[in-house]
């Protein structure tokens, strides 16, 4: 059973963004978060250092230029500092570290610290995702693809579907490439904003949205959810999985954690006060249902209206 968070910034998150304000001491916090992950990295056996190392010595610029749309304009938003990285996703050193990272930041969620809390997070949304949705997707789209984690365990469920993986950071998209060659995996990369693909109407049965949504304000969520409806097909899903704002383990974070997961999730309170269900239904789904899929997840699932 999960706690209710009050959604409206309270005493301490005002506190909390008061300090963050100083960019001194928001520089810190960011440089405290970072040393923390790497440090916990070590101690489940993920080889940060040493794996961001041999992925640096690939010619990733003539990768880039295979994968990146010059006619991209980056929302506001999105220019932000996120992770602790001041580039926010738009350079190597995020695109290099992002899957180390996802097997740190997830290691802890069922309790003792394991290296396979990612692969068992992107498990329980799959599971959601096959018991929810009867018909196998043909044509899935995963928003916000990051360097393919998410887009080929999609691929692993549904090998009969043709897979198209976009993210806003040509960076993330060369390493995606990159990882795809090695799996020989046949993946279409575009590099776009969700908020608009340019991508053809009602061309997919599934869009998966996997840990996006928490990064945006709730305009843009808004209206990715909108080009999402116009992507889908009819009978078609969107699922998305993200942070709980109802998990207890937010409602009893201690402060100097939440400052430091504030520092790195500059739209963090936009998100937590966002009602996800009505901006879906407003966009054009049938009202959602809401799983929980870790401690610290939920997992959405919504038909086109």
């Amino acid at each position: 059973m999960t706690a209710t968070v009050n959604t409206d910034p309270g005493l301490a998150s005002r506190l909390i963004n008061g300090v963050l304000s100083v960019k001194p001491l928001a520089a810190l916090a960011k440089h405290q978060a970072r040393q923390m992950m790497m440090k916990r990295a070590e101690k489940i056996g993920v080889a940060w250092q040493k794996e961001v190392e041999e992925l640096r010595s690939h010619d990733w610029e003539s990768m880039l230029a295979q994968v990146q749309n010059p006619h991209v304009t980056y929302p506001d938003y999105y220019l932000h500092s996120f992770h602790a990285y001041d580039e926010g996703n738009l350079g190597w050193e995020p695109a290099l570290e992002v899957e180390v990272a996802a097997y740190t930041v997830h290691s802890t969620l069922w309790g003792n610290a394991s290296a396979d809390g990612d692969a068992k997070l992107r498990k329980s949304y799959h599971d959601i995702l096959k018991t929810q949705i009867p018909n196998q997707p043909q044509e899935i789209l995963d928003i916000a693809c990051s360097v393919g984690m998410s887009t080929f365990a999609l691929q692993d469920i549904y090998p009969q579907a043709k897979m198209t993986g976009l993210d806003l950071s040509p960076y993330f998209l060369a390493v995606a490439k990159y990882k795809s060659q090695q799996r020989n995996a046949q993946i279409r990369w575009v590099h776009a904003a969700a908020e608009s693909t340019n991508l053809p109407t009602a061309s997919f049965d599934l869009v998966s949205i996997f840990l996006l949504c928490h990064e945006l304000p709730q305009e843009a969520t808004r209206q990715i959810f909108r080009e999402v409806r116009r992507l889908l097909r009819p009978n078609g899903h969107i699922g998305i999985m993200d942070m709980n704002p109802k998990s207890e383990v937010y409602a009893k974070m201690p402060p100097y954690i939440m400052t430091l997961l504030k520092s790195t999730e500059p739209w963090f309170d936009e998100y937590f006060t966002l009602d996800i269900e009505q901006a879906l239904v407003e966009a054009g789904f049938e009202r959602p249902t809401i799983t929980r899929n870790s401690p610290r997840h939920r997992t959405i699932v919504a038909k086109v209206s």
